[in-house]
């Protein structure tokens, strides 16, 4: 079967989005099916095209199995409603160059980038073929809850196309059940929803904490608490960096900034104001590293702005998890974060944009450290059980299945004999 997946994210980027399509599309390329991929320039989570692909306007390239259509596309290094239409209008549009090739059996578009679900839609109408989406995050509330500017302003744009994306798809997929409501207000038939979830797409931790902390130059007695991940708008970090200020008497607290993004340059130069001895940036590591690093902390932070409630569930829980440390969550109490924290039994979940809660919190877990490890073997069990690449990718190809089945596609997603 012929099966074509657009989505502008994929590897080599590392983090976010990423590793799942180019896991599900490996996979269904190993399951001994014709994979294409329509997909951007790799430029997440730094907003600046990775090295070897400036420049580019189109490259064709074969890897895992799969056949990847790179397009152009406008990345903004600073963001903005503004600039964020230009980058999924710019992907659009190239992307669409792509479709000079064979009519697929099915379709599959991922959401966000909009313009991934946008030109699934559009190539299913080109081919007369089926299509599905993956849903992410939710573009419409993520315009108006994560603080880019001009975004409350763009929401009901983002919304009515997300909604013409959406409402002709033969089945979509949603990573957390409280996408639903949302996208039945689109028009989605609840029938057509099915949830899909993301894998832990790291290995165990190989590295003693000892040595990784050695490595990265971390105080060994120190309780390290990490963020791991993205630095932008919607993780609203400055609230960090305020409980590192609040913090700075307390010698035994250490705070790890570690990753990229558009925010990143700020909360540099708002930590370095403050003089602050206890809070470290530290870049993206490798890959192969990245688990031992979790590992080495004490607490995994996830730190959301409090308008952030039902656009995202952020895929480094995955990998958190896994790592056996306990997860503590700046976070409303009504998003799909606290949900899923809540129900791994991993972590704690406090008040968002309020740094005395939260360090409050992180005093609380620094001096208990059974109650620590008692978390942290929780979260680990619920990624060995519930998180595996295995289950999810199994969901996701029977979502691909009902998207060709539904369409009244005579050969469903089998493997050929």
């Amino acid at each position: 079967m012929r099966i074509l997946i657009s989505g502008i994210n994929y590897a080599p980027e590392a983090t976010g989005i990423a590793p799942y399509t180019t896991g599900l599309a490996e996979h269904l390329s190993a399951r001994g099916h014709r994979v294409t991929v329509v997909t951007g320039l790799p430029s997440y989570p730094q907003w600046r095209v990775h090295d070897g692909y400036r420049g580019i306007l189109a490259r064709r390239e074969s890897t895992g199995g799969v056949d990847l259509r790179r397009r152009w596309h406008y990345v903004p290094r600073e963001q903005s409603a503004i600039r964020r239409a230009l980058y999924e209008a710019s992907f659009l549009t190239t992307g669409l160059s792509a479709l000079a090739l064979p009519r697929p059996d099915a379709i599959m578009g991922i959401v966000p980038s909009l313009g991934g679900g946008l030109l699934a839609r559009l190539a299913a109408t080109r081919f007369a073929a089926p299509y599905g989406l993956v849903f992410q995050d939710l573009m419409g509330p993520a315009a108006a809850q994560s603080g880019v500017a001009g975004g409350d302003g763009a929401a009901r744009t983002i919304r009515a196309a997300e909604a013409f994306a959406a409402r002709g798809a033969e089945a979509v997929g949603v990573i957390a059940d409280g996408f639903r409501p949302y996208l039945e207000t689109l028009g989605v038939h609840p029938d057509r929803i099915r949830r899909v979830r993301n894998w832990t797409h790291v290995p165990e931790p190989a590295v003693e904490p000892a040595t990784t902390r050695a490595r990265l130059g971390l105080d060994p007695g120190a309780t390290v608490c990490l963020h791991a991940g993205n630095m932008g708008y919607k993780q609203g970090l400055a609230n960090v960096v305020e409980c590192a200020r609040l913090a700075a008497s307390d010698p035994g607290l250490l705070f790890v900034l570690m990753g990229d993004g558009s925010q990143r340059a700020q909360l540099e130069d708002l930590a370095a104001r403050h003089r602050l001895g206890n809070l470290r940036f530290l870049p993206i590591q490798p890959a192969e590293l990245f688990p031992s690093v979790l590992a080495a902390a004490d607490l995994l932070l996830v730190n959301q702005r409090a308008t952030v409630t039902d656009m995202s569930l952020p895929g480094k829980l995955t990998s958190y998890f896994l790592a056996g440390r306990p997860v503590l969550a700046a976070v409303s109490p009504a998003s799909e974060t606290a949900r899923e924290v809540a129900a791994s039994g991993a972590g704690l979940v406090t008040q968002p944009d309020d740094p005395e809660a939260l360090l409050a919190a992180v005093r609380t877990l620094a001096g208990d450290p059974v109650r620590r490890r008692r978390l942290g073997d929780a979260g680990r069990a619920y990624a060995r059980a519930t998180l595996t690449p295995g289950q999810a990718l199994a969901g996701l190809e029977a979502l691909v299945e009902l998207v060709a089945a539904r369409a009244g596609t005579a050969r469903a997603l089998a493997v050929p004999p």
